[in-house]
């Protein structure tokens, strides 16, 4: 394919004068959670990478990756949309990006609640043979502000032990295999040992290479156990995390109350990072006060990963468990300033 063959377009220039926006910054995550995040620091930086998940098997992504065998592109197609430019352009084909075809009533057409955003990545891929240099073609037309990444490069399945009343025997253990499979019984049950397969998948490098020359690496918000978790489950990304000389920001979730994480309050999250990721030190924890019932015991939560606590209030509020990308951003913006003149972490 001749008209692949040139430079892909790069991202714009860092502000003359404004040191903050060469701030090199890695996202991980998935879904809405990481969309949150990259919508924040957008407005911080133009050095800006996004690491996401690729163990989705739902909806349009479940289907694409099981009748073509490639990664789920939904999260990263989301990932994308974020980082659209602010202008005409990059408005209009984030809406495009995220336009589902909707089928007539009594129809069961096979473009039925795809999204657009999902089949032009599929057919980078296709034609490039590259999901790393797709999705940098797909940030281009979008005027994407940062690049987009995926985890690995193998499409990824992720179990978990869940604990189910059976009538016959009481409380069972049962394996449940596949990301909605696992998010739905977490509904009603606690998880437990959660691990990915293939087991000896290899991480991305150019999302190994991102992470080792960040200034912070900024992880969640998101569904805990299949957004944010995968990302230290994966033994090489695990292993960067925790040797990356940049900081290390873990975002609470606006709802500790979740699908996944049922009865866990948010000191019960942070010891979920420290139960799969013992070796990994955190530098601090934002967090919004009105999510947190036991600030005293999420702080220490938060201490015995290393980290400092920060609280601000990063919701759009009247009740709704969604941040607000101005507040957000405010409040990773003091994060870093507070920071700004310590040296990093090892």
């Amino acid at each position: 394919m001749a008209f692949f063959t040139g430079p892909i377009p790069i991202q714009p220039p860092a502000r003359a004068g404004d040191d903050s926006s060469s701030t090199r910054v890695v996202a991980l995550g998935g879904g809405h959670g990481l969309s949150a995040s990259l919508s924040a620091l957008r407005r911080l930086t133009t050095d800006l990478t996004a690491i996401v998940t690729v163990a989705d098997d739902g909806g349009s992504s479940g289907r694409l990756r099981a009748e073509l065998d490639v990664l789920p592109p939904g999260d990263l197609r989301m990932a994308l949309a974020a980082l659209c430019d602010d202008t005409d352009w990059g408005r209009t084909w984030r809406d495009v990006m995220q336009h589902r075809f909707t089928s007539k009533p009594g129809s069961a057409a096979a473009l039925d609640q795809h999204a657009v955003g999902n089949l032009l990545i599929v057919a980078l891929w296709e034609l490039l043979d590259d999901p790393v240099a797709g999705l940098r073609w797909a940030g281009a037309l979008l005027g994407a502000r940062g690049q987009v990444l995926p985890m690995s490069t193998t499409p990824l399945t992720i179990t978990g032990d869940v604990l189910l009343e059976d009538a016959g025997t009481g409380l069972v253990r049962r394996r449940i295999s596949g990301q909605s499979n696992l998010a739905e019984a977490g509904e009603s049950a606690l998880v437990s040992n959660v691990r990915l397969e293939p087991t000896d998948a290899a991480a991305c490098t150019e999302a190994l290479d991102a992470i080792e020359l960040a200034d912070w690496i900024v992880l969640g918000p998101g569904s805990w156990y299949t957004s944010v978790l995968p990302h230290l489950l994966l033994p090489e990304m695990r292993e960067g995390l925790q040797q990356t000389p940049a900081r290390r920001l873990l975002t609470m979730n606006l709802s500790t109350d979740t699908a996944e994480t049922g009865g866990m309050d948010a000191a019960a999250h942070l010891e979920v990072i420290s139960r799969y990721a013992p070796d990994l030190r955190l530098d601090a924890v934002l967090a919004d006060p009105t999510t947190i019932s036991d600030h005293e015991a999420f702080t220490h939560a938060a201490a015995r990963l290393g980290a400092r606590t920060f609280f601000g209030k990063v919701g759009v509020g009247a009740g709704r468990a969604i941040h607000d990308p101005l507040r957000l951003a405010a409040a990773y913006h003091d994060v870093f300033t507070t920071f700004s003149t310590d040296e990093p972490s090892s």
